[in-house]
């Protein structure tokens, strides 16, 4: 699997708040990731759909989500989202 969605632990949120910070209007667009990413979303909520069609994840507001390294997709924002990353292990 290489997107993950679950609800982060207190701990998680802890660590998310000193990593940058991320915003993107609702639009549609490609990316590929090179590294693993974990991210925490702060607002909004968007679907990303693998570029082979065999994953797809929804995700809003406080969600703990990890995308692996190797992972094509397309995002999909529906709400403006925010959120805070980082990449690497």
């Amino acid at each position: 699997m290489k997107i993950e969605v679950k609800h982060p632990t207190a701990e998680e949120i802890k660590m998310a708040e000193s990593w940058p910070t991320w915003e993107k209007e609702p639009s549609e667009f490609s990316w590929k990731y090179d590294r693993k990413e974990t991210c925490l979303i702060l607002e909004g909520a968007a679907e990303v759909i693998s570029d082979d069609g065999n994953e797809s994840a929804g995700f809003g507001k406080g969600d703990w989500v990890i995308f692996e390294s190797g992972l094509s997709c397309v995002w999909k924002i529906s709400q403006k989202i925010k959120k805070r990353y980082k990449f690497g292990d």
